[in-house]
């Protein structure tokens, strides 16, 4: 129905407003959250200058596609005199390049939904012709092609271009099955090219490609990036046909439209953030549904016999979505479950300071399950608590558990009872 559509860009729209707030907040007055913040820029509830700004990128479309609406409220539409030039700042106070990219093609996206149920033909094709243009330039600034190089380029794009190549030289190098569901980090090393070293120095290595259909290929391989590509392009094919449909302006197909091609664009330059990627999957899903919804609804009142069969049909699958939900749901609970537990674990045996306590968080089992992050910190932890006998035993076990981290072979040469032996295999593999 129309209301399920405008629950979720309703729910979008006030996510937005938290982050507009708190964002404001700490550029007049500070942050009253503890984070660690090294970027010096705002981070909203998403961790990161880049993304808050990808995130406001994507607000501020949805906001200003929901004001189009006529039958929004009028309070809402004044809203718009604050509510946009105060997202557009908070975007250049981010100081995220993609930030303004996401917002100013989201923008154009309702802008064009718009023109085009307003005008004629000539007017949406001139429109839609300086939208390329515009695209070309910006795309050629990025690519240190002026006139726009220097509002848009940033040596960021430079390195990742070559995270992306990295994350292609890992699927490649693992067609079939990838390198396993985030491990390109223990990859990054072997796939990286000569100018990634030279751009960034050779210790300084990342564990995701900074695109996130890359990264499903580096992942899963072929099956992981072919499923990837055609669950987003079963998206991209249901708003050609619903925008192809639509005479006047349809602000919930505008909406969904923007916000779904700001989180390709972003996906496309950044990680997978979950406080992004859960907007990625709703929204494809909704664009999916909504052309459905809309072909359905067009379809179903040439006649009254064919009016009545499909709202009788309707009634009967109301539960359906339902039951799937939730058994979906618990399914993802089970599979989510352990590694949340385990991490709480780890934090109450980091603030217990005790060896039981630590030993405690690495003893592999379902609901306590391994990563390197969490043995590279214990064994440090009993280092320093001079336990050599425990923090070499532990570095044994880690290459053992994971023999692809150079992070891991590097702990086992340096942990002060590793013997010569030991340390000589250790730097063959730290080689490899």
């Amino acid at each position: 129905t129309k209301e399920s559509f405008t629950r979720i860009i309703k729910s979008l729209i006030f996510a937005g407003l938290i982050n507009l707030a708190y964002c404001l907040w700490v550029i007049l007055f500070g942050d009253f959250i503890g984070w660690e913040n090294p970027y010096g820029n705002i981070l909203g509830t998403l961790g990161n200058p880049n993304f808050i700004g990808s995130f406001l990128g994507i607000f501020i479309a949805a906001y200003v596609g929901y004001g189009l609406d006529p039958s929004s409220p009028k309070w809402f539409k004044y809203s718009l005199l604050l509510v946009v030039p105060l997202t557009a700042f908070e975007i250049l106070e981010s100081n995220a390049i993609q930030g303004r990219i996401v917002g100013v093609v989201g923008l154009s996206i309702v802008g064009f939904f718009y023109i085009k149920s307003r005008f004629n033909q000539v007017v949406t094709s001139f429109y839609v012709l300086a939208g390329v243009v515009a695209g070309t330039f910006s795309l050629l600034g990025a690519l240190q092609i002026r006139p726009l190089t220097s509002y848009i380029y940033k040596t960021s794009v430079s390195l990742r271009g070559q995270y992306w190549l990295a994350g292609w030289n890992t699927g490649e190098a693992n067609p079939f099955f990838g390198a396993g569901m985030v491990a390109f980090g223990n990859w990054y090393r072997r796939s990286r090219d000569i100018r990634a070293i030279e751009l960034s120095g050779t210790h300084t290595v990342v564990d995701a490609s900074h695109n996130v259909p890359i990264d499903m290929f580096a992942f899963g391989g072929w099956p992981l990036f072919i499923s990837y590509i055609f669950l987003m392009g079963i998206g991209g094919w249901a708003i050609i046909r619903a925008s192809l449909r639509a005479k006047q302006f349809d602000p919930i197909l505008a909406v969904l439209t923007s916000t779904w091609v700001g989180y390709q664009l972003q996906s496309i330059i950044s990680i997978n953030q979950i406080g992004l990627a859960i907007w990625g999957w709703a929204l494809t899903g909704a664009v999916i549904a909504y052309e459905k919804s809309t072909r359905e609804n067009s379809n179903s009142f040439k006649d009254e016999k064919n009016k009545s069969r499909v709202n009788f049909n309707k009634q009967g699958q109301d539960a359906k979505p339902m039951l799937f939900a939730s058994a979906f749901g618990l399914i993802g609970l089970l599979i989510a479950l352990p590694p949340l537990t385990a991490d709480a674990q780890w934090r109450s045996a980091q603030l217990a300071r005790t060896v039981e306590a630590l030993e405690t968080t690495l003893m592999p089992g379902y609901f306590n399950p391994q990563n390197t992050a969490k043995y590279m910190g214990n064994i440090r932890a009993l280092e320093q608590a001079q336990l050599f006998d425990l923090s070499h035993s532990y570095a044994i076990q880690a290459v053992k558990w994971n023999s692809e981290s150079f992070e891991l072979w590097n702990l086992l040469y340096l942990v002060k009872n590793s013997t010569q032996k030991e340390r000589e295999i250790a730097v063959i593999n730290m080689k490899r």
